[in-house]
């Protein structure tokens, strides 16, 4: 089966002697590539074909969040997908967000390329903010 993958791993470092605490998470997550539908061969495949519209639907979203975070709309879009309310917290603010794009040399591609590149670029005007530390005092 195709589809997106996300790993949280949730980091704890204590000081030992005062008790200091920094909390953080790190998410990586490889996004399944849009397909058209044409090239998936899916439409013979009720299946195949449900899962590569659910995988589109879900990049819309995420490219969705992305254009309300450039613009520094009022509301964004974090529960219009499983995807995206899963990376709500890295991506509201507190947090640095990496992307890195694997394309396909073919021309047979070119078009799902393109598609990645403009993606990629949408992604690459998104301004975050400065990341915080989470850090917890005591003893």
């Amino acid at each position: 089966s195709r589809g997106h993958s996300v790993f949280m791993l949730h980091l704890t470092g204590v000081h030992k002697e005062d008790g200091t605490r920094v909390e953080g998470v790190l998410n990586l997550c490889d996004l399944a590539g849009s397909e058209r539908l044409d090239r998936s061969g899916a439409g013979s495949d009720a299946k195949r074909l449900k899962e590569t519209q659910s995988i589109n639907k879900s990049l819309s979203c995420l490219g969705d969040v992305f254009n309300a975070l450039a613009s520094g709309a009022a509301h964004v879009p974090y529960r219009n997908s499983k995807l995206t309310y899963l990376l709500q917290d890295c991506l509201s603010g507190d947090g640095k967000a990496l992307m890195f794009v694997n394309l396909s040399p073919t021309i047979l591609s070119k078009h799902e390329s393109l598609c990645s590149l403009r993606f990629a670029q949408r992604v690459n005007k998104v301004e975050l903010g400065k990341a915080t530390k989470n850090v917890k005092y005591g003893k």
